[in-house]
């Protein structure tokens, strides 16, 4: 089968579309790469979306506007992949949406919401959409993240040592053998809002950490922000830009005075490096696998190795999958497991009772065609 994944994280600075064959043989599920396109959120879309974000304010109207426009969004994404990557010949498409807020308390989750209206991708490319992923997983009382866990947990199986998949996004999180999975804390979130901010909205980011790099690590200021809770909490646990946000970071400078932007952002950088670091060694990892647009900041990427000596930390390319497209091939994996009556969490990962088929079904233009279901979840994840 075909599947076209759909992903845009929570920097949302584009939707990334990657396609993959799928096929069950055995006890194996066999994906081959196509390759990715991504498509940069217009500027008017994404300014509009990153004022209704925390800890900014919003209406019902402009949620409801943002549903439509991510969801035409993603579907002109979804109609480039199939016509580039799949010559007009996808079946599926599994689109994860745009995560505007995650609703946690106290350490346990109570909902999310994903925007970008499915019905505008099955309308735009005629093929059923696999989406809303996350809320059934949170029915079943796990976190509804990080659900690519599953995905790496059969990746990485039979791998020697005790590799652990790392995802650096806008926030990071990681999955080690035994299943345990959470966000460690921000990934390039803050480093993203201090940029931003700084250069007055100039920058949207540290490009290849060359802030980063010219900067020095304020000791004082990594350790307040060092001291967010958060951090401190047991797997499993999520997080996101509903706590770290620009406001997050004024409320850490608070009584320091006016400091470099580069050393604001080098401290930032070590922070999450820092951060994952703590969890890597927490989990007795021996092997990093790297994901992400993290993996792109040599800054970020040079402190983390530096924290973890004698931990291999290597990007997810290595072994044939692409660092910049894992999420989008992992729901991609996820949309094919759904539409064939599979599980697509780990307990162990999300905190759930019980696993769950993910999702909701939206029809194609020929109406709701499933494959028969399958009775038996594959054991392990082979690249070809």
């Amino acid at each position: 089968m075909r599947v076209i994944g759909l992903m845009s994280g929570t920097s949302y600075d584009a939707i990334d579309a990657a396609a993959a064959e799928l096929g069950l043989v055995g006890d194996s599920l066999v994906l081959k790469p196509l390759d990715m396109v991504s498509e940069a959120y217009d500027g008017a879309l994404r300014e509009t979306l990153s004022a209704a974000l925390p800890p900014g304010t919003t209406t019902l109207g402009e949620v409801c506007r943002l549903d439509t426009r991510i969801g035409q969004a993603f579907a002109a994404a979804a109609l480039r992949a199939d016509r580039e990557l799949c010559e007009g010949r996808a079946e599926l498409v599994a689109s994860h949406g745009q995560t505007v807020y995650h609703w946690v308390a106290e350490g346990e989750v109570h909902g999310t919401l994903q925007l970008g209206q499915p019905a505008w991708i099955a309308e735009a490319t005629g093929l059923p959409v696999v989406a809303d992923f996350r809320p059934r997983d949170i029915a079943a009382g796990g976190q509804g993240a990080p659900l690519v866990s599953l995905v790496d947990l059969l990746w990485l199986r039979g791998r020697p040592g005790r590799p652990v998949a790392l995802n650096v996004g806008g926030i990071a999180n990681l999955t080690a053998p035994d299943g345990t999975a959470f966000d460690t804390g921000p990934g390039c979130a803050l480093i993203d809002a201090a940029a931003q901010g700084f250069s007055g909205g100039a920058l949207s980011c540290d490009t290849d950490g060359a802030l980063a790099a010219r900067g020095r690590v304020h000791g004082p200021l990594l350790d307040r922000l060092l001291q967010e809770p958060y951090y401190a909490l047991p797997a499993p646990k999520t997080t996101g830009k509903e706590l770290f946000h620009l406001g997050h970071l004024r409320d850490a400078l608070a009584g320091f005075g006016t400091l470099p932007a580069e050393d604001v952002v080098a401290t930032l950088t070590m922070l999450t490096a820092r951060t994952v670091a703590d969890s890597v060694r927490a989990v007795g990892a021996t092997e990093v696998i790297a994901s992400g647009g993290g993996t792109r900041n040599p800054a970020l990427m040079g402190m983390l190795g530096e924290l973890l000596p004698g931990v291999a930390v290597r990007a997810s390319d290595e072994l044939g999958l692409p660092s910049g497209a894992k999420e989008a091939y992992a729901f991609a994996v996820l949309g094919f497991l759904t539409v064939h009556g599979l599980p697509g969490t780990s307990p162990a990962s999300t905190g759930a009772r019980h696993p769950s088929v993910l999702g909701s079904v939206t029809p194609g233009r020929d109406g709701l065609r499933l494959p028969p279901p399958t009775r038996l979840p594959p054991t392990r994840l082979i690249l070809e």
